[in-house]
């Protein structure tokens, strides 16, 4: 059996904009000027970080045009480099990075939902079980609870075939950019606002270090432009729709990113950016009052449902390539009868997530996994100057615009942003490397085992 290729380009380039668009436009413009001090670095950042991940985007493009089946860079390591490269990096997005990115959405969800419903942070019940925050004792709280709901519901949906999950993706995103346009529609039409707020200041790091290490938070605010195409395998028409999702969602994020921001600082001055934890609240709440306040919480909820659904649908086909090609559980590549969805996968994924929920570790881990991921990321645009030498043959539909220099630069500032994340997180970065390299034995028993499915 095959996957179904229900997703249109509606679908796809919503997995995009869905995905990519979750909590982190609401959160990181503090870290971003604390890092830089002025309002007009931060701009510089987001535009610098808006045209790195359009070169990603591009680059991506005429991979996921030659290579439209699941598994997206998983596909694209194990073409160019050999079968480990990609096992490395399917066994990083299963047990790390996207089920970390997954659990760290639902947490943000209950989160805001808290906001309406302050019972959701009490502690139900302690486990003498130390693997809590700061290995302590685990407390389960309502919230968990209810963020491992919406996961599992969302489990359900993408269970029940891929027009589903598409189709909750495409009327979500909508929701979710008409929210963040009235916001920013509120903000710069109040009348409440200064120009002169883009002149303040705070005292920063400033210089290279503070620009790189905003850059970082920025680009955790654009990551998720690549989920696509790991359902390149489910996409109508993928030669034409998969290089139009990318670079058209990746656009419409860069242009919603830089109007929201343009809003922030247009009510906001610098120093008030810098103390607020959460910038859009604060924005509206000055506007509207708590009422305003409160409908951002609303739109911050709706905004992560959507990233959570895209991280669902597109992060399950990763761990089902690799079971396909017998790098996995084998029933983990089996594709359901009925539904045509890959829902072993989905299961596995969606009930790892809830335990990263249950038990607080995700920050730790996705903290980890950031060096290793940007190692991987890095090699998976090389691929593409690998991949012209290594076949000239290949069919190639869509070839990259600016090639070489588009996949070269985003492989320099991937290599300048490793070495300073070095620099800053030592031992972060040694230890999300040895996370990635204990899947190493893993991958040396199902390949003497390999039997693709």
């Amino acid at each position: 059996m095959q996957l179904k290729r229900d997703l249109g380009i509606w679908g796809a380039a919503s997995i995009v904009v869905g995905t990519v668009i979750g909590s982190g436009i609401f959160l990181v413009p503090k870290t971003m000027v604390l890092r830089t001090g002025t309002p007009e670095m931060v701009f510089w950042v987001w535009i610098f970080g808006g045209l790195l991940t359009l070169a990603g985007a591009l680059t991506y493009a005429e991979l996921a045009a030659s290579y439209n089946e699941a598994g997206g860079e998983y596909v694209y390591l194990r073409e160019a480099y050999g079968p480990m490269f990609g096992f490395l990096y399917g066994w990083t997005q299963m047990w790390v990075a996207k089920s970390g990115s997954i659990a760290t959405l639902a947490s943000g969800f209950f989160l805001y939902l808290a906001n309406f419903n302050p019972a959701l942070e009490a502690v139900l019940f302690t486990l003498p079980i130390p693997i809590g925050p700061g290995w302590t004792d685990l407390q389960v709280r309502t919230g968990q609870l209810a963020a491992i709901a919406v996961i599992l519901l969302l489990m359900a949906l993408n269970y029940v075939g891929v027009r589903w999950g598409g189709g909750v993706q495409v009327a979500v995103t909508i929701l979710k950019v008409a929210l963040i346009a009235a916001i920013v529609a509120i903000g710069l039409g109040s009348g409440q606002g200064t120009m002169a707020n883009f002149s303040t200041s705070v005292p920063s790091e400033a210089g290279i270090a503070g620009f790189f290490a905003a850059l970082v938070a920025a680009l955790w605010a654009y990551d998720g432009w690549n989920n696509v195409t790991m359902v390149a395998g489910e996409v109508r028409n993928p030669q034409r729709n998969l290089p139009l999702a990318l670079t058209a969602g990746t656009l419409a994020v860069i242009v919603i990113y830089l109007l929201t921001n343009l809003a922030y600082f247009y009510i906001l001055s610098a120093p008030d950016v810098a103390s607020s934890d959460r910038v859009a609240a604060t924005m509206m709440n000055r506007i509207l009052g708590t009422q305003g306040a409160a409908a951002v919480s609303v739109a911050a909820m709706i905004s992560i449902f959507a990233a959570l659904n895209g991280s669902i649908l597109s992060g399950s086909r990763v761990p089902f390539a690799m079971a396909r090609d017998g790098l996995f559980f084998r029933s983990i590549g089996k594709i359901h009868p009925e539904f045509s969805t890959p829902h072993y996968s989905i299961i596995l994924l969606s009930l790892w997530s809830c335990l990263l929920v249950l038990s607080g570790r995700y920050d730790d881990l996705f903290n980890f996994v950031i060096f290793g991921s940007w190692i991987l990321y890095g090699l998976a645009a090389f691929s593409v100057i690998v991949l012209r030498r290594k076949r000239p043959d290949l069919p190639r539909p869509y070839k990259a615009i600016g090639y070489p220099v588009v996949p070269l630069l985003f492989v320099a500032v991937a290599i300048a942003l490793l070495i300073s994340t070095f620099i800053d997180k030592p031992r972060e970065s040694l230890l999300g490397l040895g996370l990635i390299f204990a899947g190493l034995p893993f991958y040396f028993y199902w390949r003497g085992r390999s039997r693709p499915v």
